[in-house]
């Protein structure tokens, strides 16, 4: 794999941004885009599986055919059921004042838009927010995350038998790439990944007042109330931490359960993992983590943790021999955390579990309200009083009630953060507005206030001017 240089960026946005301004898509060509995007990834779906599990070293093979190349036909068949409805233009009232006149607003492709993506779903949230640009009209370029770099080049081949290069680009490259990438002036730049990196993309695209729409983390908790399921909330809160070995940037980062029942949901959580990854099956169904400097910053959570007193749980009684399978890790939990604790400051994306308890729900919300506004949040209740206490104070990026991740898969809900977890939204409709400039167009017919209404402002101008200014 031969990496772009920047020159390479700059002649390859140049390029883009000359087709486009020759030849904006229109509707019909979108929509052949995305169906042909369909067809390919449909027909290459082992290859793409076979990529992202040589970049994970393992990854569960259903768990990448559901989240990434599900999720990515799902919006592509969304978008396409839709986007002739959301190309109409707008009807919206004159007023009249400006009688008579006619008002509208109409959805225009901005130009070149760059994304970039990140390691833990790689085509995921490469294609969903590429779905969302190509249905707005305009060309794509984007810079796949370093650290996959098996599944890099499966996007940038799927890409180039998709579109032809003057229409969607793909760099290839590392750090340094992706913050020469980020100046280039995109008429709106994509980010998904890190804070701390989100701050420095956003700091970049600034020196060119190109819009950033930034996908972020952050802690996102998941509130065990004291009416709920037990049983079934462990099994979702299972479903969502371990999931892809919790490299989801809206899996539960932490668990808040009432302290009466904090120890029956530890052994039901005990229960499901033991159920989900028994030793005959040999984990195949359990990612591992995706490099050595993630692998090793996990363990000196756990470490951290043990060493400052924390009880610290193995969610599997055995787990098989880390030489057969690099970088795997226990599913863990860490019992009553201090709260500056680094298991507790820090985004964890892996499988560790901090639950904290609490003694009210009042104490629950308070606890989330004390820190970032999270990417998610989870609650779980059989009162629609307790869910309402918390829905009524907590700000978060979006909600899932009595489940987790299910949010995100829903087409027609905006998906963003608040925040530190992030700006901006995408996702179905969302997505295609976040990507279009929402053009005002006003039509004036005679008569024309203007007309009357010029200097000398004195006999009928000072009488119309006063009439208009009540």
């Amino acid at each position: 794999m031969t990496p772009d240089t920047p020159s390479d960026l700059a002649a390859t946005f140049d390029r883009l941004r000359r087709a486009w301004l020759q030849a904006r898509p229109p509707v019909e060509q979108r929509r052949e885009d995305l169906s042909r995007l369909r067809n390919r990834l449909s027909t290459r779906m082992d290859e793409m599986c076979n990529a992202i599990d040589a970049d994970f070293g393992h990854r569960a093979r259903h768990e990448t055919m559901l989240g990434e190349g599900g999720v990515v036909l799902s919006e592509i068949d969304h978008t396409l059921a839709k986007l002739k409805h959301w190309v109409r233009p707008e009807r919206r009232k004159a007023g009249w004042k400006l009688w008579p006149a006619k008002a509208e607003v109409r959805f225009v492709p901005l130009g070149v838009v760059g994304i970039i993506s990140p390691w833990n779903y790689p085509v995921n949230l490469a294609l969903a927010p590429l779905v969302a640009a190509i249905a707005a009209g305009n060309h794509v370029f984007l810079k796949p995350s370093e650290h996959t770099p098996h599944t890099a080049e499966f996007l940038r081949s799927l890409l180039a038998e998709v579109f032809p290069e003057k229409r969607v680009a793909v760099a290839i490259g590392g750090p340094e790439l992706s913050a020469a990438f980020s100046t280039l002036p995109f008429d709106h730049l994509f980010f998904t990944g890190s804070t701390a990196v989100g701050r420095k993309v956003m700091a970049a695209a600034a020196q060119n007042l190109t819009p950033v729409t930034l996908e972020l983390g952050g802690k996102s908790p998941a509130i065990i109330g004291e009416t709920a399921d037990l049983a079934k909330a462990a099994a979702r809160v299972v479903t969502g931490k371990f999931f892809n070995a919790g490299q989801t940037c809206i899996s539960p980062d932490y668990v808040l359960i009432h302290e009466s029942r904090r120890d029956a949901f530890v052994d039901l959580l005990k229960q499901e993992v033991a159920a989900r990854y028994p030793a005959k099956r040999k984990l195949e169904d359990y990612t591992s983590i995706i490099n050595a400097a993630q692998y090793e910053r996990l363990q000196c959570l756990i470490a951290d943790a043990a060493a400052r007193g924390h009880e610290v749980v193995p969610l599997l009684d055995a787990i098989e021999d880390s030489s057969a399978r690099p970088r795997l890790l226990q599913p863990t939990l860490v019992i009553d955390p201090d709260r500056d604790s680094p298991v507790m400051g820090e985004e964890i994306f892996g499988p560790i579990l901090p639950m904290v308890s609490y003694s009210s729900i009042e104490d629950a919300i308070g606890y989330v309200l004390g820190h970032h506004r999270p990417l998610a949040l989870y609650c779980f209740s059989r009162s629609e009083a307790e869910i309402e206490a918390i829905l009524s104070r907590v700000v978060a990026g979006g909600v899932c009630v009595n489940d987790t991740l299910y949010q995100f898969g829903c087409n027609d809900l905006p998906f963003g953060g608040v925040g530190a977890s992030g700006m901006g939204h995408y996702h179905g409709r969302d997505g295609f507005l976040t990507f279009s400039k929402a053009m005002p167009i006003l039509r004036k017919y005679d008569p024309a206030p203007s007309d009357l209404v010029k200097p000398p402002y004195r006999g009928i101008a000072d009488w119309v001017i006063r009439f208009l200014s009540r």
